[in-house]
C-alpha cells in the first residue's frame, strides 16, 4: 500500500513536472495539502473583494468566487497552471462564510448548533489553454452546542479565517460533529480527490 501511494506520487510529480502551479490561497490547510501530494507549488495572493450576486446560492457562489480570483490573474505564462478556490458554508438557504469577529462567530455557530449543514467549495483550474470549475459538497451534523462549548472554542481557537466559524479538524469538531457525509477534507478546505483527478488528466 505504501509503495502504491508513493507511485502515484511519483506519477503526479511526473506529470506536473513542466509546469509551474500557482495556488492563489493563503489558507495554511489548502497550502499542506499540496505539499501532501508532494507538488511543486508557489503561493500568489490577490486582494479582491469577495462579493457576489445576491440572486447565487449554494454551488453558485463559490463557482462565481473561485472564478472571480481567477479573473484577477490576468498574465499568466505558457505552463502556468492557477488554482484558485472558495468554500462557504450553506445553511438553511444563507450562506455563511468567515466571521469578522468573535460576534459573528459565536451567531455562526448558535445557528449550526444542532442542525445539519452544507459545507460547499469549488476549485477554479486554469491556464492559457483552459479553465474548469470543480465543486464538492460535503453535509456536516452538529450536536447542540452549549454556550460555554461554543466560547471555550471561539476563545482559545480563534477561527476568523475559517468559512462558518469552525474548523472539522479542531476541538469543536471534535466534542461537537455527529454526522458527516461526503469529502472530509472538502470540510478542511479542499476536495482533494478531485483537484488529483483533474490534474491527473490534464
Amino acid at each position: 500500500m505504501i509503495n502504491s501511494y508513493r507511485t502515484l506520487n511519483i506519477m503526479l510529480q511526473q506529470k506536473m513536472k513542466d509546469y509551474h502551479i500557482i495556488l492563489a490561497s493563503g489558507s495554511p490547510r489548502r497550502q499542506q495539502f499540496f505539499k501532501d501530494l508532494n507538488l511543486d507549488f508557489t503561493i500568489q495572493l490577490k486582494e479582491i473583494e469577495e462579493i457576489y450576486p445576491k440572486e447565487l446560492k449554494g454551488t453558485e457562489i463559490t463557482d462565481y468566487l473561485a472564478d472571480l480570483k481567477s479573473k484577477s490573474f490576468t498574465n499568466l505564462k505558457e505552463k502556468d497552471i492557477l488554482i484558485t478556490s472558495d468554500t462557504i458554508v450553506w445553511l438553511e438557504g444563507k450562506a455563511l462564510g468567515k466571521p469578522k469577529n468573535t460576534d459573528e462567530a459565536f451567531k455562526m455557530l448558535r445557528d449550526l448548533s444542532g442542525k445539519k449543514h452544507e459545507v460547499i467549495t469549488s476549485i477554479a483550474i486554469r491556464s492559457n489553454s483552459f479553465q474548469k470549475i470543480i465543486q464538492d459538497i460535503t453535509t456536516v451534523t452538529f450536536k447542540e452546542l452549549s454556550d460555554e462549548e461554543i466560547n471555550y472554542y471561539i476563545t482559545n481557537y480563534k477561527p476568523f479565517d475559517k468559512a462558518g466559524g469552525y474548523g472539522i479538524q479542531e476541538w469543536i469538531g471534535f466534542i461537537g460533529i455527529t454526522t458527516i457525509e461526503g469529502s472530509y477534507f472538502n470540510v478542511v478546505g479542499l476536495p482533494v480527490h478531485k483537484l488529483y483527478e483533474v490534474l491527473m488528466n490534464l
